[in-house]
């Protein structure tokens, strides 16, 4: 009694951890500010089709779950980093309620927590459960898929035999047709070797719930490419060839491809599940190289259902492997399979040694601690990140009149955010018309540009605050800069215009 009551307190810690940092974390570029943008956009135009990049660009990259989700937590609770966040760390509690239950029904109570509790404590897991991303929603959708696929037999209840076409529908609106590769991909090895998964498949409505899955999901679909037509074929065929099959890919509208060498998935799993993975792959070369254990692995590997949860673990990164344009993040539908074999074997692993069972969660700590004090670090030197968040509150807080905040050369995401899109760009050749104007302007020029930029600014020019990336400078309306030059400054007037 006394340590499964342990277990759940441990379990609870890891789940709430992540609402510090969801609070206090600046958002950072460049994906959680895009998507936390993209969504404050969907909530204050009211679009709900179409999830916008900037005024006249649709952002054609992901389907819009993710978005609706976001946009209404801003509805909810105001535009916040913690409102931007609680999506993700909702889809993840509600992954890990999916984990418990099926790990629960199939090896047992202490198991399941287990499985939540290395699942929670992974590093990918962990972060994106406090991250404004579309991962957290895939990896629910194809969670509910597997699982619910394993569960319709064993336990017939409508939740358990609908559960299946409503994960490929939140996968098809949190990712697109990925999740069915996904999902399909990792059932394939389960039922070609095992003849008796096949009597799964019947336990299943196919017919109508795929029909729930075409009436959840093909409607916006079709809205979208109505809306913005262009999108279905950029998204799929872009998206979900050209992107993974051209390492350099130079259609991405949104970004810069992130081109790796073939395998560097492997490398990102080792990453996404530290410190649990290093932890299996010790266990599994001590059980491979043991006479004694060897046959109990083998065995083990024969069962039905671990022969399922290997082949969803194992499709993910397989599939991944000779692709060049790839992201950490693609690797979070793997781990909740992942962590339910580890689970297995850690529990036998305990089980044989009472004495010091304990040791073994020790790693659970590794990931929440790094995190919050990291973001310890990060609210006290802020410029640890980049984010304009210090640099826009201070330009809107020392505004007035019709003055404006205009970022050199481009925009960065955070800037967009924070400013609710009052902040705007412009080029160095345009800088010379806006000293024309009757207003004055905060200018963030970047620091690499600070020389050149400055150049063209007329002086006396003051210098108001500089972060990691930016030197934000006052420029006040012409007629005070030439009433400033004829007064002769004294000393401490001279230390301020500097």
């Amino acid at each position: 009694m006394s340590r499964r009551v342990d277990l759940w307190w441990l379990l609870c810690a890891i789940l709430c951890l992540p609402l510090f940092s969801m609070a206090v974390f600046p958002l950072a570029d460049t994906s959680e500010p895009r998507y936390a943008e993209i969504a404050r956009v969907m909530a204050q135009s009211g679009d709900w089709i179409t999830p916008w990049f900037e005024p006249g660009i649709p952002f054609w990259g992901k389907p819009p779950l993710s978005f609706w989700a976001e946009a209404l937590s801003f509805k909810l609770f105001g535009v916040t980093e913690f409102a931007a966040r609680l999506p993700s760390w909702l889809a993840t509690l509600a992954a890990i309620g999916l984990l418990v239950s099926y790990t629960r029904a199939n090896f047992g109570e202490r198991t399941a927590k287990l499985a939540a509790i290395i699942y929670g404590s992974c590093a990918l897991v962990y972060i994106s459960s406090a991250a404004v991303l579309t991962d957290p929603f895939l990896a629910l959708g194809t969670t509910m898929a597997m699982t619910g696929l394993a569960m319709a037999e064993k336990k017939p209840t409508i939740l358990w035999r609908y559960s299946f076409f409503v994960g490929l529908s939140i996968g098809l609106l949190a990712k697109g047709p990925l999740a069915l590769v996904l999902v399909g991909g990792g059932m394939a090895p389960w039922l070609c070797l095992h003849k008796s998964a096949r009597t799964t498949l019947k336990a299943l409505p196919w017919a109508r719930g795929l029909l729930l899955t075409t009436v959840l999901s093909l409607p916006w679909y079709v809205a979208a490419e109505l809306k913005t037509p262009g999108f279905l074929n950029y998204f799929i065929v872009g998206e979900h060839f050209l992107r993974f099959v051209d390492s350099g890919w130079a259609g991405d509208l949104y970004g810069n491809p992130h081109t790796r060498p073939h395998g560097t998935i492997w490398y990102y799993w080792i990453q996404a599940s530290f410190p649990w993975g290093l932890i299996a792959i010790a266990m599994l070369l001590r059980a491979m190289s043991s006479p004694r254990l060897r046959p109990a692995l083998s065995s083990a590997l024969r069962k039905p259902e671990v022969c399922y949860l290997l082949a969803w673990t194992l499709f993910t990164p397989v599939f991944f492997t000779l692709a060049g344009n790839i992201l950490w993040t693609y690797l979070l539908p793997a781990l909740a399979p992942f962590s339910i074999l580890l689970a297995i074997a850690l529990q036998k692993w305990m089980d044989s040694h009472k004495p010091i069972e304990t040791r073994a969660l020790w790693p659970a700590g590794i990931a929440p601690i790094t995190a919050v004090l990291l973001t310890l670090a990060v609210v006290i030197q802020p410029n640890l990140v980049k984010t304009e968040q210090g640099l826009v509150y201070y330009a809107k807080n020392n505004m007035q009149n019709q003055e404006r905040l205009l970022f050199v050369d481009k925009q960065p995401f955070s800037a967009r955010f924070y400013s609710r899109g009052t902040a705007d760009h412009v080029s160095p050749n345009q800088i010379p018309q806006l000293l024309t104007g009757s207003a004055g302007f905060y200018l963030a020029v970047p620091k690499d540009l600070v020389e050149d930029v400055s150049k063209g600014l007329p002086n006396p020019i003051q210098k108001a605050y500089q972060d990691r990336r930016y030197v934000l400078f006052f420029v006040p309306p012409q007629q005070h800069l030439a009433a400033a030059q004829h007064t002769l400054p004294t000393p401490a007037t001279e230390a301020v215009l500097q």
